[in-house]
């Protein structure tokens, strides 16, 4: 019997970089996520709507007609264009959009030319039950859209991942080889998923996460891609740091990789910030956790005020096209992740695609 899948159809998961109809978000409200912080992070969170509208649409998940007061009355507070932000009533548990939210795939030659992949989500390996309204949440967005929607049936990320736009997707096996996400599947196994449910034509992996990151190691604070043949790649440049090792590994990994048309990757080192600490817990705080709209890129800074620097000027390298925004994360970060991981791309269908 031959699944049908969205690459066998055409479809692709477009990059980052590549035009967006929208970003989606999940209004934060979880406040065992920032236990103690949760009332602190909205400040730094507006203002990434409030850049993020200035560019596209912003779409926001939210339980009900009273959470929507309560974040218009913030956003507008910020000076946010409402006209820009879309409220939609679907209630989550938590506010990682990047992980429980919809995997969008185009194809502009199709009468669909846009659907939706639902994968499964179990929290990072049930570390934060419960999340049974998050797993859902693909699905819903498929029906307020009228998009079709496939289901693999495994667990996924979208943190896990990162793609090029011309075939080739990058992955960590600390994330996807974890028994705590699909120990009945071989990498072999794995990777056909990934190509044939983000429509891809090969997969890279990398080894390492960094310190502090509970969802065991996700690309998004290690590797992405700027452009089809260009990474960033986070590196500690402290020798007696825990992270030094690691992430010297990774490079060293991405040094002897092809794309799929055979070329080497080009990459280009992006610092770490200090070691950024709560309550003495390391958190996972890195540049790499930046998220690409169509205008503009949102990148976090930590209050290391040289490597917040050097890293926006980095990137700002690397996107000469876009405005580059540096917005505090400190107090985000406390929920062990940042602006990428809240948020998730929705592609514009281009008929030149």
């Amino acid at each position: 019997m031959t699944t049908t899948t969205p690459r066998s159809l055409g479809y692709r998961f477009p990059a980052e970089f590549e035009p967006h109809e929208a970003t989606w978000l999940s209004w934060p409200h979880k406040e065992a996520s920032w236990p103690g912080k949760l009332g602190s992070i909205f400040s730094s969170y507006a203002a990434f709507v409030h850049t993020l509208a200035r560019y596209e649409e912003v779409r926001i998940n939210v339980s009900g007609a009273h959470m929507q007061q309560e974040a218009a009355h913030i956003l507008s507070a910020a000076g946010t264009d409402m006209g820009r932000v879309r409220f939609f009533h679907h209630p989550t548990n938590d506010a990682w959009c990047r992980d429980h939210g919809p995997a969008f795939l185009v194809n502009p030659s199709s009468a669909q030319p846009k659907i939706i992949v639902d994968w499964g989500y179990n929290a990072w390996g049930d570390k934060y039950p419960p999340y049974d309204l998050d797993d859902v949440i693909p699905t819903h967005i498929a029906q307020s859209l009228q998009l079709p929607v496939f289901h693999p049936g495994i667990v996924m990320e979208g943190g896990s991942i990162d793609v090029n736009g011309a075939g080739t997707l990058i992955t960590s096996t600390a994330c996807l080889l974890n028994p705590n996400r699909n120990p009945h599947l071989s990498k072999a196994e794995i990777e056909s998923f990934l190509l044939d449910y983000y429509g891809q034509e090969q997969v890279l992996w990398v080894d390492e996460g960094i310190i502090g990151d509970d969802t065991d190691g996700h690309i998004d604070d290690t590797v992405r891609f700027v452009s089809m043949d260009r990474v960033i790649a986070a590196v500690e440049e402290n020798p007696r740091e825990e992270n030094y090792a690691l992430l010297q590994r990774n490079l060293e990994q991405l040094r002897g990789m092809r794309l799929a048309n055979g070329r080497p990757l080009e990459i280009i080192a992006l610092p770490m910030p200090d070691p950024v600490e709560w309550e003495g817990q390391r958190l996972p705080a890195s540049y790499a956790n930046f998220y690409v709209a169509n205008g503009c890129v949102v990148v976090p800074t930590f209050r290391c005020v040289e490597k917040d620097r050097r890293a926006l000027g980095i990137l700002c390298e690397c996107f000469p096209s876009r405005e580059v925004v540096g917005i505090d994360s400190t107090d985000i970060i406390w929920g062990l992740g940042s602006f990428h991981c809240l948020s998730q791309q929705e592609p514009a269908v281009s008929i030149d695609a």
